[in-house]
């Protein structure tokens, strides 16, 4: 069979053997298809297209699933991208999205398409029951294994077949040891993805991603490697281009905070000049080493100290501290904000903002300077994770990035609402 595709986009070799791979005859056998590697490798799109044409080719009358690691990401990085091509391929389509499935015509054959997401271990029981005839998980390594397992075990109905992508991971991850390095075993097609098998993306956009990542993520999002996590978490920060003399006055003034009663509390003052926020001052207590606990009342003198007379727009915080979060809301000065606490995400924006030069620090910031030159990847953990040590004023400075700085000009309109939700409590 030879299917004739409309112009829609230029198809590299690779992806033209993930679009056909189930009707080769060298290949037609296997179980499975898994695609790995780079980041913006074209493999997603491939796969979805070629998943969708398979099933619509080979079934009638049959249920499906797509799955991400939530519903809202699938529909975003998949789904929607995917229809408009369906409809210039002539499929036709009806999402029914507030019952999360699509149903798709094609020649004759009408197949229903579930949509779920894997995002802890209690999503295994939203796919328990269904009766499958194939499957596709996008970025599969991010879900956990019981939903993983459970979604493979619908798939039941004969011929069915099961399609996996992913970007690479540490290397002991359990997608990677028993089905990638046992995709023989598996009866599966695996096929490793790099940038220049996209073919619509130019050589200055594969140029611009290999700038954006460091150490072990330059290896997994550019080389497309399962390699572990290791050294310091941000290697890119330099005492040269990145500390700087603060200015006098500044745009905004917000205070970053993480909250210990023994382990130390840090604070970071925070200027906007010009686009770049500098880290004025900080305040950091180590109860440890001093030997004496402070009460919230004197953590909250010192973060009164350390505002002194400045108009601080905001105090974000580590969204567990909910007796100190009290404590400021109490003396009403300050509008006290809980910080997103996504670590892996946030320690990615760190690392973008470093890159772009979005963030400075003042050389009078000890305890951060002196962090960010110990904090390291734990290299015996079973996933990305941070060392527990020396990361006080790397976790204010992550909860400022990820509330503050990614949320830009949204973030006077959030604190406004915040600070009218206050007064009416």
């Amino acid at each position: 069979m030879h299917l004739t595709m409309p112009k829609l986009m230029p198809f590299s070799a690779k992806q033209r053997r993930v679009l056909n791979w189930w009707m080769q005859p060298e290949t037609m056998h296997r179980d499975a298809i898994i695609c790995d590697g780079a980041i913006r490798s074209g493999k997603t799109t491939a796969l979805a297209l070629g998943f969708v044409i398979w099933a619509s080719v080979r079934f009638d009358g049959q249920s499906f699933a797509l799955c991400g690691k939530t519903v809202t990401s699938l529909r975003r990085n998949l789904v929607t991208p995917l229809l408009s091509t369906l409809r210039l391929l002539g499929f036709h389509v009806e999402e029914k999205v507030s019952k999360a499935y699509l149903d798709i015509s094609f020649h004759g054959h009408r197949n229903r398409f579930y949509c779920f997401g894997g995002k802890d271990e209690g999503s295994a029981a939203l796919i328990q029951g269904i009766t499958l005839a194939g499957l596709l998980m996008d970025e599969v390594a991010l879900m956990p294994r019981s939903f993983v397992e459970q979604a493979l075990a619908r798939c039941s109905v004969p011929q069915s077949k099961m399609w996996f992508s992913c970007n690479p991971d540490k290397p002991s991850h359990w997608f990677y040891r028993e089905w990638i390095l046992m995709a023989k075993q598996k009866n599966a097609l695996y096929l490793h993805f790099t940038m220049e098998d996209n073919a619509s993306l130019t050589p200055e956009i594969r140029a611009r991603y290999e700038r954006m990542y460091d150490g072990a993520f330059y290896d997994r999002y550019v080389k497309g490697l399962w390699v572990a996590s290791q050294g310091l978490v941000y290697p890119m920060f330099s005492p040269q281009k990145h500390v700087a003399e603060p200015p006098s006055l500044c745009e905004r003034y917000v205070i970053s905070c993480d909250y210990g009663t023994m382990n130390p509390t840090s604070f970071g003052l925070w200027g906007l000049c010009e686009g770049c926020w500098y880290r004025i001052a900080e305040s950091y207590y180590d109860a440890r080493k001093v030997g004496v606990p402070k009460t919230d009342e004197e953590h909250y003198l010192a973060l009164e100290a350390l505002a002194a007379d400045y108009p601080i727009e905001q105090i974000v915080i580590d969204p567990s501290a909910a007796s100190f979060i009290a404590c400021i809301r109490k003396h009403g000065r300050f509008t006290a904000v809980p910080a997103k606490n996504d670590v892996l995400a946030g320690i990615h924006r760190v690392a973008d903002a470093i890159r772009a030069e979005k963030i400075r620090i003042g050389a009078g910031c000890t305890d951060a300077l002196r962090e960010f030159s110990l904090y390291a990847w734990d290299e015996r953990a079973a996933a990305d994770t941070p060392v527990k040590e020396n990361d006080h004023a790397m976790d204010d400075i992550r909860y400022f990035v990820s509330t503050v700085l990614e949320r830009g000009e949204e973030s006077s309109f959030y604190v406004a609402s915040l600070s009218r939700a206050d007064a009416g409590n």
